[in-house]
Protein backbone atom coordinates (compact mmCIF):
# COMPACT_ATOMS: atom_id res chain seq x y z
CA UNK A 1 0.00 0.00 0.00
CA UNK A 2 1.54 3.53 -1.44
CA UNK A 3 2.07 5.79 2.48
CA UNK A 4 1.79 9.28 -0.03
CA UNK A 5 -0.58 10.54 -2.80
CA UNK A 6 0.18 11.89 -6.14
CA UNK A 7 0.36 15.19 -4.93
CA UNK A 8 2.75 14.70 -2.23
CA UNK A 9 5.79 15.93 -3.77
CA UNK A 10 4.08 18.86 -5.42
CA UNK A 11 3.03 19.97 -1.75
CA UNK A 12 6.58 19.39 -0.41
CA UNK A 13 8.05 21.68 -3.75
CA UNK A 14 4.97 24.06 -2.83
CA UNK A 15 6.39 26.44 0.24
CA UNK A 16 9.88 26.77 -1.82
CA UNK A 17 8.16 27.37 -5.10
CA UNK A 18 5.77 29.78 -3.81
CA UNK A 19 8.90 31.93 -1.36
CA UNK A 20 10.89 31.79 -4.88
CA UNK A 21 8.20 33.17 -6.87
CA UNK A 22 6.76 35.80 -4.19
CA UNK A 23 10.32 36.87 -3.33
CA UNK A 24 12.39 36.51 -6.33
CA UNK A 25 10.54 36.08 -9.85
CA UNK A 26 7.81 38.79 -8.79
CA UNK A 27 10.02 41.33 -7.57
CA UNK A 28 12.64 40.96 -10.88
CA UNK A 29 9.23 41.06 -13.33
CA UNK A 30 8.02 44.17 -11.31
CA UNK A 31 11.40 46.13 -11.53
CA UNK A 32 11.39 45.37 -15.11
CA UNK A 33 7.86 47.34 -15.91
CA UNK A 34 8.82 50.33 -13.20
CA UNK A 35 12.42 50.63 -15.46
CA UNK A 36 9.86 51.28 -18.48
CA UNK A 37 7.41 53.72 -16.58
CA UNK A 38 7.72 57.15 -13.66
CA UNK A 39 6.35 55.09 -11.32
CA UNK A 40 6.84 56.84 -8.01
CA UNK A 41 4.96 56.25 -4.40
CA UNK A 42 1.09 56.12 -3.77
CA UNK A 43 1.08 57.07 -7.50
CA UNK A 44 -0.27 55.41 -10.91
CA UNK A 45 2.76 54.87 -12.62
CA UNK A 46 3.01 55.75 -16.97
CA UNK A 47 4.41 53.88 -19.49
CA UNK A 48 7.44 56.33 -20.80
CA UNK A 49 9.12 53.77 -22.87
CA UNK A 50 13.18 53.85 -22.84
CA UNK A 51 13.19 57.71 -21.42
CA UNK A 52 14.27 56.61 -18.34
CA UNK A 53 17.52 54.51 -19.68
CA UNK A 54 17.88 57.90 -22.32
CA UNK A 55 18.20 60.16 -19.01
CA UNK A 56 21.30 57.48 -17.21
CA UNK A 57 23.56 58.44 -19.66
CA UNK A 58 23.04 62.14 -19.09
CA UNK A 59 23.03 61.91 -15.20
CA UNK A 60 26.31 63.04 -13.80
CA UNK A 61 25.31 60.65 -10.79
CA UNK A 62 24.84 57.98 -12.81
CA UNK A 63 28.46 58.39 -14.57
CA UNK A 64 29.89 58.41 -11.29
CA UNK A 65 28.51 55.44 -9.70
CA UNK A 66 29.62 53.74 -12.88
CA UNK A 67 33.41 54.57 -12.36
CA UNK A 68 33.29 54.14 -8.73
CA UNK A 69 31.64 49.97 -9.75
CA UNK A 70 34.48 49.59 -11.93
CA UNK A 71 37.37 50.82 -10.26
CA UNK A 72 36.42 48.72 -7.53
CA UNK A 73 35.95 45.71 -10.05
CA UNK A 74 39.63 46.01 -11.69
CA UNK A 75 40.85 46.75 -8.44
CA UNK A 76 39.46 44.11 -6.20
CA UNK A 77 39.53 41.28 -9.04
CA UNK A 78 42.66 40.89 -8.74
CA UNK A 79 43.87 41.29 -5.60
CA UNK A 80 41.07 38.75 -4.18
CA UNK A 81 42.04 36.40 -6.89
CA UNK A 82 45.62 35.95 -6.64
CA UNK A 83 46.32 37.19 -2.43
CA UNK A 84 43.85 34.48 -1.18
CA UNK A 85 45.38 31.78 -3.37
CA UNK A 86 49.13 32.96 -1.71
CA UNK A 87 47.77 32.52 1.82
CA UNK A 88 46.31 29.70 1.02
CA UNK A 89 48.98 28.00 0.13
CA UNK A 90 50.70 28.95 3.40
CA UNK A 91 48.51 28.12 5.82
CA UNK A 92 48.22 24.60 3.46
CA UNK A 93 51.12 23.35 5.22
CA UNK A 94 51.06 20.58 8.20
CA UNK A 95 52.57 22.74 10.54
CA UNK A 96 51.81 22.81 14.82
CA UNK A 97 49.37 25.94 15.50
CA UNK A 98 48.37 26.12 11.63
CA UNK A 99 45.07 26.15 12.69
CA UNK A 100 45.21 29.09 14.59
CA UNK A 101 46.59 31.25 11.61
CA UNK A 102 43.53 29.67 9.67
CA UNK A 103 41.02 30.82 11.89
CA UNK A 104 42.60 34.02 12.43
CA UNK A 105 42.65 34.78 8.77
CA UNK A 106 38.48 33.78 8.67
CA UNK A 107 37.81 35.43 11.63
CA UNK A 108 37.10 38.53 9.14
CA UNK A 109 34.89 36.83 7.39
CA UNK A 110 31.98 36.46 9.99
CA UNK A 111 32.45 40.28 11.48
CA UNK A 112 30.10 42.04 10.29
CA UNK A 113 30.69 44.51 7.55
CA UNK A 114 28.55 47.58 9.44
CA UNK A 115 31.22 47.24 12.72
CA UNK A 116 34.13 46.55 10.43
CA UNK A 117 33.31 49.32 8.44
CA UNK A 118 32.85 51.87 11.31
CA UNK A 119 36.37 50.59 12.84
CA UNK A 120 37.82 51.22 9.27
CA UNK A 121 36.35 55.11 9.68
CA UNK A 122 37.84 55.51 13.38
CA UNK A 123 40.90 54.25 11.73
CA UNK A 124 41.02 56.48 8.84
CA UNK A 125 39.99 59.91 10.43
CA UNK A 126 41.57 62.91 10.33
CA UNK A 127 42.42 62.02 13.96
CA UNK A 128 42.39 58.45 13.88
CA UNK A 129 45.11 56.25 14.42
CA UNK A 130 46.85 55.98 11.27
CA UNK A 131 47.17 59.79 10.75
CA UNK A 132 48.21 60.40 14.28
CA UNK A 133 50.93 57.70 13.84
CA UNK A 134 52.01 59.16 10.83
CA UNK A 135 52.41 62.11 12.34
CA UNK A 136 53.89 61.40 14.96
CA UNK A 137 56.51 59.44 13.36
CA UNK A 138 57.27 62.79 10.96
CA UNK A 139 56.48 60.92 7.39
CA UNK A 140 53.30 63.85 7.44
CA UNK A 141 52.58 67.52 8.63
CA UNK A 142 49.11 67.29 8.48
CA UNK A 143 45.64 64.53 8.17
CA UNK A 144 45.50 63.09 5.16
CA UNK A 145 41.78 63.55 4.40
CA UNK A 146 40.86 59.84 3.62
CA UNK A 147 37.22 60.05 4.09
CA UNK A 148 36.89 63.37 2.28
CA UNK A 149 38.92 62.66 -1.24
CA UNK A 150 36.41 60.80 -3.91
CA UNK A 151 39.80 58.23 -4.17
CA UNK A 152 40.66 58.03 -0.73
CA UNK A 153 37.68 57.17 -0.02
CA UNK A 154 37.72 54.43 -2.57
CA UNK A 155 41.23 53.13 -1.52
CA UNK A 156 39.94 52.83 2.27
CA UNK A 157 36.49 51.05 0.73
CA UNK A 158 38.92 48.79 -1.19
CA UNK A 159 41.00 47.81 1.68
CA UNK A 160 38.13 46.75 4.03
CA UNK A 161 36.82 44.64 1.24
CA UNK A 162 40.01 42.97 0.36
CA UNK A 163 40.35 42.55 4.54
CA UNK A 164 37.41 41.14 4.82
CA UNK A 165 37.32 38.47 1.30
CA UNK A 166 40.70 37.39 2.02
CA UNK A 167 39.71 34.68 4.42
CA UNK A 168 36.64 33.60 2.62
CA UNK A 169 38.40 32.83 -0.65
CA UNK A 170 41.36 31.14 0.94
CA UNK A 171 38.93 28.32 2.14
CA UNK A 172 37.76 27.89 -1.30
CA UNK A 173 40.97 27.65 -2.81
CA UNK A 174 42.03 25.11 0.13
CA UNK A 175 39.40 22.87 -1.18
CA UNK A 176 40.81 23.35 -5.09
CA UNK A 177 44.26 22.61 -3.85
CA UNK A 178 43.44 19.14 -2.47
CA UNK A 179 43.07 18.21 -6.20
CA UNK A 180 46.67 19.23 -6.92
CA UNK A 181 48.48 16.72 -7.77
CA UNK A 182 51.90 15.64 -6.13
CA UNK A 183 53.15 13.49 -8.56
CA UNK A 184 53.23 17.15 -10.72
CA UNK A 185 54.92 18.89 -8.27
CA UNK A 186 57.24 16.16 -8.07
CA UNK A 187 58.13 15.47 -11.36
CA UNK A 188 58.31 19.25 -12.17
CA UNK A 189 61.03 19.34 -9.49
CA UNK A 190 63.28 16.66 -10.82
CA UNK A 191 62.79 18.41 -13.98
CA UNK A 192 64.60 21.42 -12.04
CA UNK A 193 61.33 23.81 -11.62
CA UNK A 194 61.81 26.14 -9.10
CA UNK A 195 58.83 26.98 -6.80
CA UNK A 196 57.99 30.08 -8.47
CA UNK A 197 57.84 28.00 -11.47
CA UNK A 198 55.86 25.12 -9.90
CA UNK A 199 53.39 27.26 -9.06
CA UNK A 200 52.32 28.68 -12.58
CA UNK A 201 53.00 25.68 -14.46
CA UNK A 202 51.31 23.12 -11.90
CA UNK A 203 49.81 25.08 -9.38
CA UNK A 204 47.52 27.75 -10.89
CA UNK A 205 46.34 24.93 -14.09
CA UNK A 206 45.07 22.87 -11.22
CA UNK A 207 42.56 25.50 -9.61
CA UNK A 208 42.34 27.32 -12.56
CA UNK A 209 37.88 26.17 -12.40
CA UNK A 210 37.91 27.73 -9.24
CA UNK A 211 40.07 30.49 -10.09
CA UNK A 212 37.42 31.51 -12.50
CA UNK A 213 34.59 31.34 -10.29
CA UNK A 214 36.22 33.39 -7.52
CA UNK A 215 36.69 36.39 -10.10
CA UNK A 216 33.04 35.75 -10.99
CA UNK A 217 31.84 35.86 -7.81
CA UNK A 218 34.37 38.96 -6.71
CA UNK A 219 33.26 40.89 -9.77
CA UNK A 220 29.65 40.56 -9.22
CA UNK A 221 30.24 42.20 -5.41
CA UNK A 222 32.18 44.71 -6.76
CA UNK A 223 29.63 45.52 -9.00
CA UNK A 224 27.35 45.56 -5.74
CA UNK A 225 29.08 47.38 -3.09
CA UNK A 226 27.28 49.36 -0.81
CA UNK A 227 28.02 48.71 3.00
CA UNK A 228 31.62 49.63 2.84
CA UNK A 229 30.72 52.98 0.85
CA UNK A 230 27.77 53.78 2.94
CA UNK A 231 29.15 53.29 6.54
CA UNK A 232 32.82 55.35 5.74
CA UNK A 233 30.78 58.14 3.87
CA UNK A 234 27.89 58.29 6.41
CA UNK A 235 25.62 57.61 3.69
CA UNK A 236 26.32 60.65 1.69
CA UNK A 237 29.18 59.08 -1.04
CA UNK A 238 31.57 61.09 -0.47
CA UNK A 239 31.89 64.64 -1.16
CA UNK A 240 29.46 65.71 -3.84
CA UNK A 241 28.50 61.87 -4.48
CA UNK A 242 31.17 61.13 -6.52
CA UNK A 243 31.96 58.33 -4.08
CA UNK A 244 28.36 56.14 -3.93
CA UNK A 245 27.90 53.14 -6.04
CA UNK A 246 25.42 51.91 -8.63
CA UNK A 247 23.12 50.16 -5.29
CA UNK A 248 24.36 53.57 -3.07
CA UNK A 249 22.44 55.12 -6.17
CA UNK A 250 19.17 53.30 -6.25
CA UNK A 251 19.04 53.88 -2.43
CA UNK A 252 19.34 57.64 -2.78
CA UNK A 253 17.04 57.50 -5.95
CA UNK A 254 13.71 55.53 -4.82
CA UNK A 255 13.98 56.23 -1.31
CA UNK A 256 10.73 57.88 0.37
CA UNK A 257 7.60 59.25 -0.64
CA UNK A 258 9.35 61.38 -3.17
CA UNK A 259 11.34 58.77 -4.92
CA UNK A 260 11.62 58.11 -8.34
CA UNK A 261 10.81 54.13 -8.46
CA UNK A 262 10.69 54.21 -12.35
CA UNK A 263 14.40 55.63 -12.64
CA UNK A 264 15.65 53.55 -10.05
CA UNK A 265 14.37 50.42 -11.30
CA UNK A 266 16.49 51.65 -14.58
CA UNK A 267 19.76 51.79 -12.90
CA UNK A 268 19.01 48.24 -11.06
CA UNK A 269 18.25 46.72 -14.24
CA UNK A 270 21.85 48.15 -15.63
CA UNK A 271 23.18 46.69 -12.56
CA UNK A 272 21.57 43.20 -13.04
CA UNK A 273 22.91 43.10 -17.19
CA UNK A 274 26.47 44.34 -15.75
CA UNK A 275 26.55 41.51 -13.50
CA UNK A 276 25.04 38.97 -15.11
CA UNK A 277 27.45 39.16 -17.67
CA UNK A 278 30.92 37.57 -15.83
CA UNK A 279 28.61 34.82 -14.52
CA UNK A 280 27.70 33.74 -18.55
CA UNK A 281 31.52 34.35 -19.28
CA UNK A 282 32.50 32.01 -16.41
CA UNK A 283 29.78 29.86 -17.83
CA UNK A 284 31.01 29.64 -20.71
CA UNK A 285 34.77 28.93 -20.34
CA UNK A 286 33.90 26.42 -17.74
CA UNK A 287 31.45 24.46 -19.83
CA UNK A 288 31.95 25.79 -23.25
CA UNK A 289 33.82 22.87 -24.74
CA UNK A 290 30.65 20.57 -22.89
CA UNK A 291 28.29 22.74 -24.75
CA UNK A 292 29.71 22.90 -28.19
CA UNK A 293 30.12 19.56 -27.60
CA UNK A 294 26.64 18.30 -27.22
CA UNK A 295 25.40 20.95 -29.57
CA UNK A 296 27.19 19.27 -32.46
CA UNK A 297 26.10 14.98 -30.92
CA UNK A 298 22.76 17.38 -31.08
CA UNK A 299 23.17 18.19 -35.36
CA UNK A 300 24.81 14.88 -36.02
CA UNK A 301 22.07 13.07 -34.65
CA UNK A 302 19.37 14.93 -36.12
CA UNK A 303 21.67 14.83 -39.66
CA UNK A 304 21.64 10.48 -39.10
CA UNK A 305 18.02 11.05 -38.27
CA UNK A 306 16.92 13.25 -41.31
CA UNK A 307 19.53 10.87 -43.37
CA UNK A 308 17.17 7.72 -42.43
CA UNK A 309 14.14 8.99 -42.55
CA UNK A 310 15.23 10.01 -46.49
CA UNK A 311 16.55 6.49 -46.82
CA UNK A 312 13.34 5.24 -45.38
CA UNK A 313 11.00 7.28 -47.63
CA UNK A 314 13.09 6.44 -50.66
CA UNK A 315 12.93 2.87 -49.73
CA UNK A 316 9.28 3.08 -49.50
CA UNK A 317 8.95 5.11 -52.69
CA UNK A 318 11.13 2.44 -53.93
CA UNK A 319 8.75 -0.88 -53.10
CA UNK A 320 6.13 0.94 -53.82
CA UNK A 321 7.69 0.94 -57.73
CA UNK A 322 8.37 -2.12 -57.48
CA UNK A 323 4.69 -3.43 -56.38
CA UNK A 324 3.50 -1.30 -58.59
CA UNK A 325 5.68 -2.91 -61.88
CA UNK A 326 4.95 -6.66 -60.70
CA UNK A 327 1.33 -5.62 -60.34
CA UNK A 328 1.36 -4.12 -63.55
CA UNK A 329 3.56 -7.19 -65.30
CA UNK A 330 0.81 -9.75 -63.77
CA UNK A 331 -1.66 -7.90 -65.35
CA UNK A 332 0.36 -7.87 -68.78
CA UNK A 333 0.94 -11.40 -68.53
CA UNK A 334 -2.67 -12.80 -67.50
CA UNK A 335 -3.79 -10.52 -70.93
CA UNK A 336 -1.66 -12.81 -72.80
CA UNK A 337 -2.63 -16.16 -71.29
CA UNK A 338 -4.94 -17.89 -74.38
CA UNK A 339 -7.68 -19.34 -72.79
CA UNK A 340 -8.83 -23.32 -72.59
CA UNK A 341 -11.15 -24.59 -74.56
CA UNK A 342 -10.87 -22.08 -77.81
CA UNK A 343 -10.74 -23.38 -81.29
CA UNK A 344 -9.96 -26.71 -82.33
CA UNK A 345 -7.49 -27.39 -85.52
Amino acid sequence: MKSYRWYTPYLLLAPAVIWVVVFSIWPFLNTVYLAFTDARPLRTPNFVGMQNFIDLFADERFTYAMVTSFVYVIVCVPLLTFLPLLLALLVQKRLPGISVFRTTYYFPVIASVVVVGIIWAWLFDSKGIINESLMFTGLINQPITFLIDRWLILLSAISLTVWKGLGYYMVVYLAALTNVSKELHEAAALDGAGAWRRFWSVTVPAVKPAMLLISALITVAAMRIFSEIYVLTNGSGGPGGQAQSLVMLIQQTGKGLNGNLGYASAISVVLFLLTIGPLLVVGWINQGAEIREAWSHRAIRRRVERDAKARATASSATSARQTATSAASADTGAAHTPTQGGVTP
